[in-house]
């Protein structure tokens, strides 16, 4: 199974543009290929993982990967996908979040060896063309009829799109002939959004290029769950790769999270897992799906990626810490990430346990406080409490910073000192 049968099994393939004649192409030579990100924030978040997994494949099988993040199209912005046009963000904070995403996509590639990724900036070919230079030697090739019948700029017409975003797409194509004339880069690989913007680039490189000058552009679906809702989306935002935004373990509990309905697909898109790996991980669903193998795969196949091997084990340490209510051992670090949205009180310091229960509203009275410590329901740290005049002290502080307190089974506080 060559490399693009691999991507059409792992249902990656959205549409492309020749795929006998890439076939042939990437069968006699290794090819330098691109993926694209504006750097609309400071980190990537998972929606945006899929199309540079997809280009990490490639380097796999030999290619060079160059990894491509738009401090020129950021300052722009795509109109792709957007009702309304968008804010336009300073200088100052594009070249931010380009640092912010560059550091994180040098973690996904290998830049060693022949084929090691290439990062690339387009400000630094764009950000100093003046508009006569632009207007002349780019605007000249792409007609307004042609980009008139851009899905992305058709449905605008009718709210209104400026000039700036309506000349996006531009932008975008003189990126891909830039980097065909200076890195002989042959294919562009996108999201399913983005198939205006590389065929707009292919038809710049037709005109701009001699005359028989071969370049292919690849697009990838939308990633959907299998209820109707958004993917990467959480009670609390967008899952982000920065572990600032989201906490390691926070990742890590999306993936193991998944329905049954999508795991499988998630592992094809997201892991590097092979077709006889994901195969019996398919079968481990349909025979014991209450083991949730698949899902414990995926969740840990994507925090080690992202993350790193630590991560991922302080991720599980956390789980497993949280799952069985002995939480003593878990540092000050991995309590403010596994608590991070339980209720949270703000303690003096020592203070009778009964007092406090009240106080931090996790029992409503004091009469139902002793109750709940005689009856074994409050645990303090993961250690059962029964003596209604406890008092709490210095030694039931983790790290001097904080005390688990948990009544009944799920119902976990936060007390801060």
């Amino acid at each position: 199974m060559d490399l693009l049968q691999d991507l059409a099994w792992r249902g990656l393939i959205y549409q492309q543009t020749d795929e006998e004649a890439l076939r042939n192409v990437m069968s006699s030579e290794k090819i330098s290929l691109y993926c694209g990100a504006d750097p609309t924030a400071d980190s990537l978040h998972i929606g945006h993982l899929v199309p540079f997994l997809t280009l990490r494949r490639f380097q796999q099988h030999g290619h060079r990967p160059i990894v491509l993040v738009g401090g020129a199209t950021g300052l722009i912005g795509d109109p792709s996908g957007k009702s309304e046009e968008r804010n336009l963000q300073t200088l100052e904070a594009v070249q931010k979040n380009v640092e912010g995403i560059q550091k994180q996509l040098a973690a996904i590639f290998n830049f060693e060896g022949e084929n090691g990724a290439v990062m690339v900036n387009n400000y630094d070919w764009a950000g100093s063309m003046d508009i006569v230079t632009f207007l002349r030697d780019i605007g000249k090739h792409i007609g307004v009829n042609y980009m008139l019948a851009k899905d992305t700029i058709a449905s605008r017409l009718d709210t209104g799109i400026s000039f700036t975003e309506f000349t996006y797409t531009i932008l975008q194509a003189m990126d891909f002939n830039h980097l065909y004339e200076s890195h002989n880069c042959k294919l562009q690989i996108g999201g399913s959004d983005q198939w205006g913007n590389i065929t707009t680039g292919l038809e710049l490189i037709r005109k701009m290029q001699p005359e028989g000058s071969k370049a292919f552009g690849l697009t990838i679906p939308l990633v959907t769950k299998s209820d109707g809702t958004k993917f990467g989306k959480t009670e609390g935002g967008a899952v982000w790769l920065d572990p600032e935004k989201t906490s390691p373990y926070e990742f890590y509990q999306f993936w193991i999270n998944t329905a049954d309905a999508d795991v499988i697909k998630y592992l094809k898109y997201f892991t590097f897992l092979s077709h006889e790996e994901i195969e019996q991980l398919e079968k481990a669903v349909q025979e014991e799906p209450h083991l949730r193998k698949a899902q414990k795969a995926l969740a840990e196949e994507m925090t080690r990626l992202i993350h790193g091997e630590a991560s991922l084990q302080q991720a599980i340490k956390i789980t497993q810490a949280l799952f069985s209510g002995d939480v003593r051992n878990l540092s000050a670090e991995e309590i403010k990430q596994g608590f991070k949205d339980v209720p949270t009180y703000e303690a003096a310091g020592e203070e009778n346990l009964v007092d406090l229960l009240v106080a931090a509203k996790i029992s409503p009275s004091k009469r139902q406080a002793r109750e709940d410590i005689t009856n074994g329901a409050v645990s303090l740290n993961g250690e059962r409490i029964t003596d209604s005049n406890y008092v709490l002290t210095d030694t039931d502080q983790i790290e001097g910073q904080f005390t688990i307190i948990r009544r009944g089974k799920k119902k976990y506080t936060l007390i801060k000192f």
